[in-house]
């Protein structure tokens, strides 16, 4: 797969997980439900869960190692929100359609790079991570927001640093849409999907279907999942 190749199997991802959970035409800033759509929210508060996978706190646990695995799913997790607000963006106000946004997220600064080897995250100063995750919050907190040169080429770098580059996001991207559908499809939005599943989250459980993948295809990791959930 080429790096488009990627990119457009991700946004064509989130679309349709966007039409299915808040309804055709949530571009507008409304779900079906009529209850209003804040992506640049969803994205600081997942950054700020992010800074939360550091010993950031300086009154206890100064000692605490990263918990690089959450690290990696935090990165997933608001590269879902960022996908939403750039195809919200490209629909509400006419700049094209995901092929247009694709080539263009090509186009970003540092994208290139973010498709080499990823850093070694061992090597990274975790207060400085904590600071290039608060500029992505900066971003998304005030009324202005360049989404290329400032929040894209931001998270491209931030994501490399963290040991995540472009084929590394799409694996555990493709594995959190469809844990995110299986969630939906199993009552996450009414309030009785199970997401403890003997002992562990959700989360975890699909991380371990991802030990020796390298590219899982969405049929294959939902029905893992049909076969382990819990039943009620």
């Amino acid at each position: 797969m080429t790096s488009k190749d990627y990119l457009t199997q991700m946004f064509l991802l989130q679309q349709k997980l966007n039409d299915e959970t808040n309804g055709i035409g949530w571009e507008n800033g409304y779900t079906k439900n009529n209850r209003m759509i804040n992506w640049k929210r969803c994205i600081y508060m997942e950054c700020a869960e992010l800074i939360d996978s550091f010993s950031w706190k300086h009154w206890k646990n100064i000692n605490k190692d990263t918990d690089w695995d959450n690290v990696t799913v935090e990165i997933v997790d608001i590269w879902h929100f960022i996908m939403s607000l750039l195809l919200e963006d490209y629909k509400t106000n006419g700049k094209g359609d995901i092929d247009k946004l694709v080539l263009d997220v090509l186009d970003v600064q540092g994208f290139e790079a973010f498709t080499k080897e990823p850093l070694s995250p061992s090597s990274a100063d975790p207060m400085e991570l904590v600071n290039d995750i608060e500029n992505i919050i900066h971003d998304t907190t005030g009324f202005e927001i360049d989404l290329f040169d400032e929040l894209l080429r931001e998270y491209f770098t931030l994501s490399r640093k963290c040991g995540i580059n472009l084929k590394v996001l799409y694996k555990f991207y493709v594995a959190k849409n469809v844990l995110n559908q299986f969630r939906q499809d199993h009552g996450y939005k009414e309030g009785h999907y199970i997401k403890v599943w003997n002992g562990k989250e959700d989360n975890e459980v699909m991380l371990s279907f991802l030990q020796g993948e390298s590219a899982p295809t969405v049929d294959a990791l939902y029905k893992k999942l049909e076969k382990v959930y819990p039943k009620a």
